[in-house]
């Protein structure tokens, strides 16, 4: 089976700063709070990014545990990032991991390393390069 790459389109008309994103059949929006003259109507770029490593992080413990048959309940991430204006190449995210279920030290401890082998979480840890034409 062919890997085929991942796509998004973002789209912005006149409507302030709420953009359209499309990505494989799915919709969302991001947009600005009211008080940066946006409408407040989606997530903001910097909390979309949080959401992707949150989501990666969380599933990619998921097929862990489920793989290793861990009694695994719920996993709550919880991640930060300074405002978007003060974003360089310096940023630190935090993330805190909560794991429910009936697991030793031992598999609380392998799920948290598993953590950091989530895709978005390695793409984020490395240098990225934005081609733009």
């Amino acid at each position: 089976m062919a890997k085929t790459p991942i796509t998004a389109i973002t789209e912005l008309d006149k409507s302030n700063y709420k953009t359209k994103i499309f990505a494989e059949g799915h919709f969302i929006y991001a947009d600005e709070p009211k008080e940066l003259g946006g409408t407040d109507e989606g997530m903001t770029p910097g909390a979309l990014l949080l959401a992707s490593l949150g989501s990666c992080t969380a599933i990619t413990i998921r097929m862990y545990a489920d793989r290793k048959q861990i009694s695994l309940n719920s996993i709550k991430i919880e991640l930060s990032i300074c405002p978007e204006d003060e974003m360089d190449k310096s940023t630190t995210i935090t993330r805190n991991i909560e794991l429910e279920g009936e697991l030793d030290d031992q598999q609380r401890e392998r799920l948290m390393q598993i953590a950091d082998k989530c895709p978005i979480h390695k793409l984020l840890t490395n240098p990225i390069k934005i081609l733009t034409q």
